[in-house]
């Protein structure tokens, strides 16, 4: 097939090929513990399927403005002007999406030239690169470092800005590691974007709920910031609303015309009945989010205490987010090929930090988003074949 050369500059997302690779074991016979995927085992909340469907009745079946439904916008203004306070979101500069990653995609798409830098984390959610690439930019990695709890040095992020620098990505509760940037960080990264008022950021925001301690930190909430960042949110993690694809944007006044053009040219709107439920997502009881993060707090303890007992791994505990990413480099193997060992052998699927980037070799990634008995089912598999490298460690 002839295919257009931007289609060899696009990625994917490891997750999904690891999931497959293990649902053919499973399909073999073989038990397998998913701790691959990023996807909470919770259902969506009663209050919010219940919203979705007496939208259908009522009619919300057809197109809705680009941008999405006014009072949807609304109510995505009001809850982040409520849980980042300072962050003066207007209904106006709200995009409602088909998921989150289109936050991305339009974003880049409408700011990235050819030749254009985007610096992005690494190791990160493989997406930011793939999206880059593809629209012909050149992604400037920034090493996330374990002895920084997982954050980048923001000396070095003062380095590595150029006068291509276009963008920014900024993840915070991050995803593979579950980092959280800490406040007198951000209001470093503040100081120095504010030598660089062309540059823009991308701030990932979509595990904004699930940190266990302390208060989420929005960059846009920052004198100077609002007008130049571009905020990813919604609703797949914090209300275990995966499959149902709604995510949002808050852009700057003047960016927000254009990323609903694009939504106009690729999907048209999302859907109405699920633009309903957005609202009593955000308006209604947070009980239910309240409860998930009670039990996301009791998973982490567990596969943090749990992978600490593993010889050659050491894993810190992280701060949001629902991931763990354990380094591995005393066992003696590479990334990919403890990862398949495990899979292959122990029947758990995970990922190869490798998976988020180069900096990602010697650690693996764990989803804790799967049931406290499967944790520490997984744990035990692991165990079971530690013998393997324990007596290469020191």
């Amino acid at each position: 097939m002839n295919l257009a050369n931007r289609m060899n500059r696009l990625g994917t997302e490891t997750a999904f090929e690891v999931l497959a690779k293990a649902k053919k074991l499973e399909a073999e016979g073989k038990e397998i513990v998913h701790l691959e995927i990023g996807e909470p085992d919770f259902d969506t909340p009663k209050n919010i399927k219940k919203a979705a469907i007496e939208a259908i009745k009522n009619g919300y079946t057809h197109y809705t403005p680009s941008a999405g439904i006014p009072k949807a916008r609304e109510a995505v203004s009001e809850y982040l002007n409520k849980t980042r306070p300072g962050i003066n979101a207007r209904p106006e500069d709200v995009v409602i999406t088909v998921g989150g990653k289109p936050v991305m995609l339009y974003t880049i798409l409408a700011l990235v030239d050819e030749g254009d830098e985007v610096i992005c984390p690494n190791p990160t959610y493989p997406i930011y690169e793939s999206l880059v690439n593809f629209v012909g930019g050149k992604t400037v990695p920034i090493q996330i470092k374990e002895e920084k709890g997982f954050n980048f040095d923001v000396e070095d992020l003062e380095k590595l800005i150029t006068p291509k620098t276009k963008l920014i990505v900024i993840n915070s509760p991050a995803n593979p590691t579950g980092g959280v940037i800490p406040e007198k960080d951000m209001e470093k990264i503040v100081k120095i974007l504010e030598k660089h008022p062309q540059i823009y950021i991308l701030s990932d925001e979509i595990y904004s709920e699930i940190i266990y301690s302390g208060k989420h930190i929005s960059i846009a909430t920052y004198p100077g910031m609002r007008q130049r960042t571009i905020v990813l949110d919604g609703l797949s993690k914090t209300y275990a609303m995966t499959g149902w694809r709604l995510g949002y944007g808050l852009c700057p006044s003047d960016l927000a015309p254009y990323i609903t053009k694009l939504i106009t040219n690729s999907v048209s709107c999302a859907p109405a009945f699920g633009q309903m439920a957005l609202i009593e997502s955000l308006t209604g009881p947070q009980n239910s989010v309240k409860k998930m993060l009670r039990e996301f707090k009791k998973r982490r303890d567990a596969i943090v205490k749990g992978l600490n007992e593993i010889p050659g791994f050491s894993c810190q505990t992280p701060k949001g987010a629902f991931y763990v990413f354990p380094n591995i480099t005393k066992t003696g193997y590479k990334s990919q090929e403890l990862a398949d060992m495990i899979l292959y052998e122990a029947g758990v699927a995970c990922l190869s930090g490798t998976c988020f980037g180069a900096y990602g070799e010697g650690y693996l990634r764990f989803s804790y988003a799967n049931s406290l008995e499967n944790i520490n089912k997984a744990i035990e598999k692991i165990k079971s074949i530690s013998n393997k490298w324990a007596d290469k460690v020191k």
